[in-house]
């Protein structure tokens, strides 16, 4: 290829992908305006409880669990089924939240094994379009994630997962879901969780943060100094950090992305817009930003926790600390 054309095919690809980058901000600024808001759902306030503690757990899934059966009860008084029964689901007496609110997309923290005793935990963190309304498929991939670690872990080595819809997740027709803001938001709670689990668990526990699709953002932003031994980036938009380097942390971080996923197509670019930086810069699959890239299989974007996937496999096996035992990209 000569010196003419080479530059000519990069001011081709270039230009490409300014034009992703322009139709990514494009989109994050127009398309919402077809996505109204619904309706408030009435709901309580969250139950008040102290941090919680190895004897105080039980108590703690009591009171939310309460908490969520008031709200069902407004919720069906409001005339909104679909959220009432998703609210007297989580109220049921086999589970176990530790926390729940109610109010607006609501939030709700489930616990999935025997957290006090666990010697490993891994700590699920969901990306857009999870809500209340929809968290049955956020449970559906903590429920097979903590199936696979039972599975997976060696003789005598205890496990739990905790799903965390502690944030507002963005919508994926939004502003909100090409920016790191709802992410910057989301930190500190993500950050006190970690605190209060260790405040729970033993003192040799190991926690594992999965991260994904805009969840990896979140993880992002709440990385530096966190007490965690692993950090996996799972259909990653990118993290709004240009490598691993820059995010703060001590822990082995992982990205790894499914052939199917759309998300590769995203341009992994960033651009200030109003005072607002849109996108998330760097690929966390590129050797650029250093993580340990894992095989995850051929799956699309929803479909890293799926039963019997490769990647559910691996993320089990970084949550486990298996290291050597992760298949690599």
């Amino acid at each position: 290829m000569g010196r003419g054309t080479t530059a000519r095919w990069r001011h081709r690809v270039g230009g490409l992908r300014r034009a992703g980058l322009a139709a990514l901000i494009a989109g994050a600024v127009v398309l919402p305006l077809t996505g109204a808001a619904r309706p408030g759902i009435p709901a309580p306030a969250p139950a008040a409880l102290a941090a919680p503690t190895a004897g105080t757990l039980e108590e703690a899934y009591a009171a939310n669990r309460a908490n969520a059966a008031e709200a069902s009860r407004m919720a069906a008084a409001h005339g909104d089924r679909h959220r009432a029964a998703a609210d007297r689901s989580l109220a049921d007496p086999a589970r176990h939240l530790l926390a729940f609110d109610g109010r607006g997309a609501g939030l709700a923290t489930e616990v999935f094994g025997d957290l006090a005793r666990a010697d490993r935990v891994a700590v699920l963190v969901p990306g857009s379009d999870t809500s209340l309304d929809t968290y049955d498929r956020f449970r559906a991939a903590a429920l097979a994630l903590h199936r696979r670690l039972a599975e997976e872990a060696p003789e005598g080595t205890r496990t739990a997962v905790v799903a965390w819809l502690g944030y507002e997740t963005p919508g994926t027709v939004s502003t909100t879901v090409a920016t790191t803001g709802r992410a910057e938001q989301a930190a500190p709670a993500l950050r006190a969780l970690i605190g209060a689990l260790r405040g729970t668990t033993g003192p040799d526990t190991s926690v594992a943060l999965l991260c994904h699709s805009y969840g990896s953002v979140v993880c992002a932003r709440a990385a530096d100094g966190l007490d965690v031994a692993d950090i996996a980036l799972v259909g990653s938009p990118g993290t709004g950090a240009d490598s691993v380097a820059d995010l703060g942390t001590t822990a082995r971080v992982w990205a790894g992305r499914g052939a199917g996923d759309w998300v590769e197509h995203v341009p992994h670019l960033s651009a200030d817009l109003f005072g607002t930086t849109v996108g998330f810069g760097t690929d966390p699959m590129s050797p650029a930003f250093g993580a340990r890239v894992f095989d995850a299989g051929d799956g699309g974007h929803s479909d890293y926790f799926d039963p019997g996937s490769r990647s559910l496999t691996n993320l089990a096996r970084i949550a486990l600390g298996e290291t050597t035992e992760v298949t690599r990209d």
